[in-house]
């Protein structure tokens, strides 16, 4: 697994795997609210791979674009594995272009602080990646304020996709 350490090179390293692949990639954040889009596109060349990204900061949203199951978002809220990992799936058709989908989606959800809407940790992040090669979540708590949580968050998505794409068709949920 690559280390968070890393993340900050890991944006040209991850746009590269896709482009090699031939993959497009598209993003769905909540928490970061376009962070990890800004991370992506800052790098020269990311129009190759980038489709775009959707800021779904609003609850509705995530299930009105991205296609979030309004049962799961009213039971558990939008804080949660499974919405990371529908949001994900989700941003994949969302962004189509020419009615092909986006080869692989990343999203966030989370709790950036300072305070808890409904009682989960600050800092509880869930990062969902989806590709043809299979889907994975993974779930953390960040330490640190607002926007030191918001900056895990973008670092911790880069090191998912990489992994994910390292992995290959060996990837499936954790």
């Amino acid at each position: 697994m690559t280390s968070v350490d890393d993340a900050s090179s890991l944006a040209p390293r991850v746009l590269a795997a896709l482009n090699e692949r031939g993959w497009t990639l598209g993003v769905a954040e909540s928490l970061t609210g376009g962070a990890l889009v800004s991370a992506l596109v800052s790098v020269p060349g990311a129009s190759d791979v980038v489709a775009g990204g959707v800021v779904a900061y609003a609850t509705p949203l995530k299930h009105t674009l991205l296609g979030v199951d309004a049962g799961l978002l009213d039971e558990h809220g939008p804080v949660h594995p499974e919405v990371a990992g529908q949001m994900a799936a989700g941003v994949r058709s969302t962004l189509a272009i020419d009615g092909r989908e986006a080869d692989a989606g990343l999203s966030t959800t989370g709790i950036a602080g300072p305070d808890s809407p409904d009682g989960q940790p600050v800092g509880t992040v869930h990062i969902g990646v989806s590709t043809p090669e299979g889907s994975e979540v993974r779930s953390h708590v960040f330490r640190g304020d607002r926007a030191s949580i918001r900056s895990q968050s973008v670092d911790a998505a880069l090191v998912l996709l990489a992994d994910h794409l390292a992995r290959g068709s060996g990837a499936s949920g954790e």
